[in-house]
């Protein structure tokens, strides 16, 4: 698979989902470099799918270093996904440096079902 599509997909990821703030610059020079989306890329392309994996079991292993330091949260079992007893926690004890600011941590709609 061409870099251009490696550096997309990773570009599209830390943009989403890691809640980091790119400089004009950075933007800039990531905007420059020819890419193309893949829907389903992790089924299409053995690399795209190996880079999944990766990513995840690094997420998985994070996640388990983290509970150690937050064990209220739960993120040895939930993975850093919202469960409803993460939900739980993060409204009894507040939202750590951790939690991802980009990500809506708690719906309005769900807040009633806890």
């Amino acid at each position: 698979m061409p870099l251009f599509f490696r550096l997309r997909i990773f570009f599209f990821e830390l943009k989403n989902t890691s809640g980091k703030q790119f400089s004009t610059t950075e933007i800039a020079l990531l905007k420059s470099i020819p890419n193309q989306s893949i829907i389903k890329g992790d089924s299409k392309y053995m690399s795209i799918a190996a880079a999944s994996v990766l990513a995840k079991t690094y997420r998985d292993e994070y996640m388990n270093l983290i509970h150690e330091e937050f064990p209220m949260y739960n993120w040895k079992q939930n993975k850093g996904y919202p469960t409803k007893e993460h939900r739980k926690a993060t409204l009894k004890y507040g939202v750590t440096k951790y939690h991802r600011m980009t990500f809506r941590l708690l719906p309005e709609k769900d807040l009633f079902d806890l």
